[in-house]
């Protein structure tokens, strides 16, 4: 079972609750941070909270939503450790894992997608990090941090 937290702004929470319906199909464990409602908040709070959530431990992984998914993409990448994905289709759900071992995705409330983000959410939960030589890629990313 998937141990995932989550949370958005006001310009994703309808996506939200679609993603967590769905996972609840997949029987993962969810932490909901929130928002609940179209009320304006800053999407790098929602950010920041959910990453360090995620850092407490015990998580496979993290989504974050906002508006575009951008913001809360570019924010989590800010913090120590994080590696935030913004995806877009089933190849970039896959590689994000496969070559990035990403440990947030990110999407867009508002963004017209060609496929479900469930699917893309399931494809990147299905794909395993590839390691080999991407383990030095990922290294020179997380060095990138010093």
């Amino acid at each position: 079972m998937k141990k995932i937290v989550i949370a958005s702004d006001h310009g994703a929470v309808a996506l939200k609750s679609e993603i967590i319906a769905f996972l609840k199909t997949k029987q993962c464990e969810l932490k909901d941070l929130g928002v609940d409602s179209d009320d304006p908040v800053d999407y790098p709070d929602i950010a920041v909270l959910t990453c360090t959530e995620f850092k407490r431990g015990g998580y496979d992984f993290g989504i974050l939503l906002c508006g575009t998914g951008i913001g809360v993409s570019m924010t989590a990448n800010k913090i120590k450790g994080i590696r935030c994905a913004l995806i877009h289709d089933l190849f970039t759900a896959e590689m994000a894992k496969a070559h990035n071992d990403a440990n947030f995705i990110a999407f867009g409330g508002r963004v017209k997608y060609n496929v479900p983000v469930t699917k893309m959410i399931e494809k990147f939960m299905e794909t395993e990090f590839a390691g080999e030589r991407h383990c030095r890629r990922v290294g020179k990313i997380m060095d990138a941090e010093k």
